[in-house]
């Protein structure tokens, strides 16, 4: 399971969004949803969109997503130099 689809499933447990709930805000099948829940790594176009449809639904749920996924790599960076 890669680093993005983790942070989804944690996501949507954590906030107990359904796959469906994302799939419809995504306007996409559960079916894509629940490939990305279930390992598959969605593309980086559709880890857009995820962050997209999650700050509709809910912008803390967004936030911690991309949080989890990227992590610190902006504050790290903004430290250096």
């Amino acid at each position: 399971m890669g680093r993005a689809s983790q942070s989804l499933r944690q996501i949507l447990e954590s906030y107990q969004i359904s796959q469906n709930k994302l799939a419809v805000a995504m306007g996409i099948s559960r079916a894509n949803v629940g490939r990305w829940f279930h390992g598959l790594d969605p593309s980086a176009e559709n880890i857009a969109e995820i962050t997209k449809a999650l700050k509709q639904l809910n912008p803390d749920a967004a936030r911690d997503f991309v949080q989890l996924y990227l992590g610190d790599i902006l504050e790290d960076e903004a430290g250096e130099g």
